[in-house]
C-alpha cells in the first residue's frame, strides 16, 4: 500500500512499522491522560481503549471505504505497539520508584 508523503523506510512492510510506531505513542498519550486524571488502572484501561480503537478503525475502513481493507497484520502491529509501550512505562515507573 503506497502511504502518500510517507518517506519510504526501505522495507516491504514499512506500514506496519508506522502502525507500531503511531500505536506506541498514541498509548503512551492515553496513559498520560488517565495519569493526569488519577485513574486506578492507568496501564489496563490504555492498553485496552487503544486496542479496540485500532480493532474499530480496521473494520470501519473495511465496511464503509471502497479503497480501503481490513488487514490482520496491522490489528497485530498496532497491538504490538501497545505492548511495548505499556512493558516501556512499567519499566520506567520501576526505575523511578528505586
Amino acid at each position: 500500500m503506497h502511504l502518500g508523503g510517507v518517506p519510504s523506510l526501505g522495507s516491504s512492510f514499512d506500514d506496519k512499522i508506522y502502525h507500531f510506531i503511531a500505536y506506541f505513542l498514541f498509548t503512551v498519550l492515553v496513559y498520560n491522560y488517565c495519569k493526569v486524571r488519577q485513574f486506578k488502572n492507568a496501564n489496563v484501561i490504555s492498553a485496552v481503549v487503544v486496542i479496540v480503537y485500532g480493532i474499530i478503525i480496521e473494520v470501519l475502513q473495511q465496511t464503509i471505504t471502497s479503497y480501503r481493507t481490513l488487514d490482520i497484520y496491522d490489528v497485530f502491529a498496532n497491538a504490538l505497539g501497545v505492548v511495548v509501550a505499556i512493558s516501556t512505562l512499567k519499566f520506567r515507573t520501576k526505575l523511578k520508584l528505586k
